[in-house]
């Protein structure tokens, strides 16, 4: 049996969750079609997913096809829930994207397009729907070839679309514009099929023309398109002969070193961590000793349990081949996004852009902080973009967010799951910090009113946008203790979470140009003196004052969240809507007519997208269709948001130093 790990991807409510009933009752797993809006679906298993009738959460499902095993995962379509689909991109040999025929390429539809191509992973696209009254099936296909990718072919035609009684008709080597069209296509990426194309000597065998479209789909190069109708299942059988055909199945050696990664925690009933594996090499076995995590976090743990997924069900096992998908336990503090075995480096962190939106949450009664607290921790290890702030000045948690949506099911979950009442503030944008140039400072060692036993001297220099942040020695590796240097590098980083205003401080170069400690010194009765030896403790206290001093003298600049917008409406009402768009401080392009319609692109801060989607309706009769994603951070104009602290505030040393010697004191290490 070969494994194929397959990804369901879509706009909201384009159906794949439909779509994935259907290819389970197609392979005989399911008895009875599940339905979204009775909440009675196999993979949305959480009440709050049966409830609201979209998926939130990444569910896995296995099923046969011939002699393939597929492990089918079902997506969010929802844009807030972006985090979800960028974790299981990571596992994947092939996707399905789902487009409904009624509404067409959406937003998201784009999105993932973009992220499936860069990524090359191989995909499908099913134009579901073709049942619906308004189902455009030609038209759909056309803008499929232009907006998402030109690399299309349609695997079959639509007969009687827009009514129940839809039919899907697959092509064949008897259809001539169909294997002129394949040909085409195909010369496209080979030079072999382009010469016999060209010189026209004699048709190329539509086997030949089948075994090279299995080639190129498989390298991404083009992309499949399918029609049909999840809910008559018109179609899905062409589909399922497309997925069997076309898409590569997993590759690996069971018998090399184990490499995995980690997409998807959950918690059991008795709050044991349960990691979701796809392994790519050797072989994890029940009772395994498995190294997991990165860098400082890295840990093993014995394997005590494993269950793998078949026909729809997950079932205990004894181990876990490369290519497949397993539930993992006794992996204690396990994380998403973790390697499993050998790390994995050509794997990057992000896919897709980071929430650009924070906001308070306020538990109900006021009593409630610590469970509150407790309780988004649990909730941040199943999605770790939620990103908790804690506040300790103010006593508050904030968390970070794609959008309002994201908000409600935050709330809804603390209620369901954990029975906590919760309220948000205001949602607010999440700013970052540049430094503007280059600033250096220093503080040593019992000079002064530096009141730690410690020296520390540091230069930020600006770094190229999206370089992110890197530490640098300038002094000599062996001048202090590992301990004591390690103590200077984790603090910097800590720090440069909140910078001059509050907001994070990024693409920096921080190097280290002074160090000095006074080493350990006891009494003659060789108890150890605090009081004249440098601890790490105050290489931790001094660092933030040292560093922002220095960042102070750099400068920074708030850069806000920007995304590119693109906006269709009636040409007729372009003008009421360009005002809003200036009071939005968005910052238009040159119309584009087309017929009656208008396309208009731009850029609009990230803070006011979700104000033009709340006004686009009444502005445009319901006729407007807005598009947006992240763009870029540019720079703020005019005076600059700053963020409340969370920390000692080292900006004002007075205070930082009161507070700071005053949980020394107390016996508390502040850090």
């Amino acid at each position: 049996m070969h494994t194929l790990n397959l990804g369901i991807l879509a706009h909201v409510d384009a159906g794949k969750t439909s779509l994935t009933e259907r290819l389970l009752h197609t392979a005989g797993v399911i008895d009875e079609i599940g339905s979204v809006d009775d909440g009675s679906t196999r993979t949305d298993s959480l009440a709050l997913e049966r409830q609201r009738g979209i998926t939130i959460k990444s569910a896995v499902v296995s099923f046969a096809v011939g002699d393939t095993t597929v492990n089918l995962i079902d997506t969010p379509g929802h844009p807030d829930f972006i985090a979800e689909v960028e974790r299981v991109l990571n596992v994947l040999d092939g996707a399905v994207l789902v487009v409904s025929a009624v509404e067409g390429v959406q937003a998201q539809t784009r999105v993932l397009m973009r992220t499936l191509r860069r990524l090359r992973i191989p995909t499908l696209i099913f134009v579901n729907k073709v049942d619906r009254g308004g189902a455009r099936d030609g038209a759909v296909l056309r803008a499929v070839a232009e907006k998402l990718t030109p690399a299309v072919l349609a695997m079959g035609r639509v007969e009687e679309p827009g009514t129940p009684g839809a039919r899907c008709v697959p092509y064949t080597g008897a259809d001539t514009a169909h294997t002129d069209r394949l040909a085409e296509l195909l010369a496209d990426h080979d030079d072999t099929l382009l010469a016999a194309y060209v010189e026209d000597t004699a048709p190329l065998p539509y086997h030949r023309l089948r075994e090279e479209l299995a080639a190129q789909t498989g390298r991404a190069l083009v992309h499949p398109v399918y029609f049909g109708s999840a809910i008559t299942g018109a179609g899905v059988d062409a589909l399922v002969d497309g997925v069997r055909e076309l898409l590569p199945a997993s590759r690996g050696d069971a018998a090399g070193p184990v490499s995995g990664t980690v997409f998807k925690v959950e918690r059991g009933p008795g709050g044991e961590r349960t990691a979701y594996v796809r392994m790519f090499s050797g072989t994890v076995r029940l009772r395994d000793r498995l190294p997991f995590g990165r860098d400082d976090r890295r840990a093993e743990a014995k394997v005590t349990g494993i269950d793998l997924f078949d026909q729809g069900s997950a079932v205990r096992g004894t181990a876990v081949g490369a290519g497949r998908i397993a539930r993992l336990r006794g992996l204690d503090g396990i994380r998403i996004g973790d390697p499993v075995g050998l790390p994995d480096a050509s794997v990057p962190d992000r896919w897709f852009a980071p929430p650009t939106l924070e906001s308070v949450v306020v538990p109900v009664p006021p009593a409630g902080r610590g469970e509150l607290h407790a309780a988004l921790a649990r909730l941040a290890e199943q999605d770790p973009l939620i990103d908790l702030r804690q506040d300790d000045v103010r006593k508050e948690v904030s968390v970070s967010l794609y959008g309002e949506v994201q908000k409600e099911v935050v709330q809804a979950t603390l209620a369901d799951e954990f029975g906590i009442g919760v309220t948000f503030r205001e949602t607010t944008t999440i700013c970052l910090e540049r430094p503007n140039g280059t600033g250096a400072a220093h503080e040593i060692i019992d000079e002064g009113d530096n009141p730690f036993l410690a020296t520390v001297g540091l230069r930020v220099d600006p770094a190229p946008a999206g370089s992110g942040n890197s530490y640098r020695l300038e002094v000599e590796l062996g001048s202090m203790p590992s301990s004591l240097m390690r103590a200077v590098e984790d603090t910097v980083r800590e720090t440069l979470e909140q910078g001059i205003h509050g907001w994070r401080v990024t693409d920096c170069v921080v190097t280290l140009t002074h160090s000095g400690y006074w080493p350990r010194q006891s009494h003659s009765h060789a108890t150890f003196d605090k009081s004249m030896s440098s601890t790490a403790g105050d290489f931790r206290n001094l660092t933030p004052l040292v560093l922002m001093d220095a960042l102070r003298r750099a400068g920074t600049t708030v850069h806000e969240p920007i995304h590119r917008f693109r906006l269709e409406l009636p040409a007729e009402l372009l003008g009421p809507v360009l005002p809003v768009l200036a009071r939005l401080r968005a910052v238009p392009g040159t119309p584009a007519p087309h017929g009656d319609v208008c396309v208009l692109e731009g850029e609009i801060p990230a803070a006011g997208v979700h104000g033009l989607q709340q006004l686009l309706p009444s502005l445009t009769r319901g006729e407007g269709v807005l598009e947006s994603g992240f763009a870029r951070h540019r720079p703020v104009v005019g005076t600059p948001p700053d963020r409340p602290r969370t920390d000692r505030d080292p900006l004002h040393r007075k205070e930082y130093l009161l507070r700071t010697t005053r949980g020394v004191a107390a016996g508390a290490d502040p850090r």
